[in-house]
Formats: C-alpha cells, structure tokens, sequence
C-alpha cells in the first residue's frame, strides 16, 4: 500500500487546488488499494521555463486492482497560473466510465473547473446515473462552454469558473460526491474481459480527443519544445492502453 505525501509545490498554489488535491488522495486512499505507478526518471518531478517564468510540474500515479493509472498532476507556472489535472485509466478487464477533473487558475483567481464522468460506451452505466441523478443540482454563476472537442463527456459534465469561495468549495464538494461514486462503483464491480475490446477502444477515443487540447500541447511546446510535449502529452497525460 502507498500512502500519499504532501507536496511543497501544493503548498504554493491557490487554495482551491490544495483543497482538492489533499480529497482526491484521502479519498483515493480511503476506498482503494494503491501501489506506485512508475512513470519515466525524467518525467515525474520536471522543472523549465515559459517565457521567463519558472514552470514547475509534479505528478503522482498510482494503481489500484481496478485502475491501471491514477494520475494526479500539479504544475505552476511563476505567480501566475495554476494547475491540478486528474485522470482515473479504468484497467481494460473492468468497464468502468473515466474519471477527470481539472482546475485552472492564477492571479488568485479559479478561471476554469470541470468535472466528469465520462463513458467509454455510449452511455454511463446505471448505477452512475442512478446516483449522479438524486445529487443535488449545484447552480454556479458562470457556467462555462465546452471546448469542441469535448465530444467525450457526459451529460452530467460540469465546467464553471468559480465567483466566490463559497462556489469553489460547493465545486470541491460536487468533484469529490463524483469521485466517492466512482471508487464505490469500482471496488464492487467484477472484472468483465468479455468487454476488453469496448473498454479499450473507449480509452482510446478519450485519449486521443483529449491529446487534442492545444492550449496544453502550446504551453509544454513553448517550455519544452514539440518533441517532449507530444512525448508527455502520450506517456503521462493521455497514454493510450495497451493491446
């Protein structure tokens, strides 16, 4: 078992993102059996520069017998912005949705905050609609449209940008009621190798859609030139199962 630690880089960053960063690992390790995830020497703890600021990236990964990846990625860029990136990567014996959630901000300010739940087929399994339905519905005074590639997420997809710190903590709240379904969900459902090829193939639709974010791909090209921003965009952010 691993046992999450706290991070100095977290310490730094606004507060919203400390919040949610500390829940995602308590919950993480409150419902599952983490392991270390080995990423690449060079790709766990990275330090450049973006246009004379100094970037910083950090990344924790784990598995889990249900997960073949639980990545939680921190990163800041001088005073200015910040950044928490999570995916859950369902193993590809278990057919379970895709867990993600990103926060954006800087200068004190949250700009951009989504959660979802994100099917691998068609539609998300029952028992996540049956839950996510009886929620109650969180309203928020800015919501955000979808980038138009978001053509992976589900109906109940929320993206915001937080005007108060009472909507940043309703925001925590609701990604991790999210986050709590989805570890429940997942330790009580069976392995289904007869849904291998679905499972995969919708990993790999949401890999490959969300590798299209250009506002990611442009800020690791300028720090780090095009070759290593696709290498980190394919083995840390969206690597894609393997056959």
């Amino acid at each position: 078992m691993v046992t999450p630690t706290a991070s100095s880089l977290r310490e730094q960053q606004h507060p919203m993102i400390r919040v949610l960063a500390d829940r995602i690992e308590a919950t993480w390790q409150q419902f599952l059996t983490l392991s270390p995830y080995h990423l690449p020497d060079d790709l766990g703890y990275i330090e450049g520069r973006l246009e004379g600021e100094r970037l910083t990236i950090e990344n924790r990964c784990y598995q889990t017998p249900q997960f073949r990846k639980l990545h939680l990625e921190l990163a800041r860029v001088g005073k200015n912005l910040d950044i928490l990136h999570c995916v859950m990567f369902p193993r590809p014996d278990y057919s379970l949705p895709m867990f993600g959630c990103d926060l954006v901000g800087g200068r004190g300010q949250i700009s951009a905050a989504i959660v979802d739940l994100s099917p691998i087929a068609k539609t998300l399994p029952e028992g996540y609609v049956d839950v996510l339905d009886s929620l109650p519905f969180h309203s928020f005074g800015e919501e955000r449209d979808l980038p138009g590639w978001g053509t992976i997420f589900s109906p109940y997809c929320r993206f915001i940008r937080p005007t108060s710190p009472e909507e940043e903590a309703r925001f925590v709240d609701l990604i991790v009621a999210y986050l709590d379904l989805h570890c429940q969900h997942a330790i009580a459902t069976p392995a289904t190798p007869s849904q291998r090829e679905i499972v995969m193939a919708g990993q790999r639709n949401y890999c490959e859609q969300q590798q299209k974010n250009d506002k990611t791909r442009r800020v690791l090209e300028k720090a780090f030139g095009e070759t290593w921003a696709e290498r980190y965009m394919t083995t840390v952010l969206f690597d894609l199962p393997e056959v």
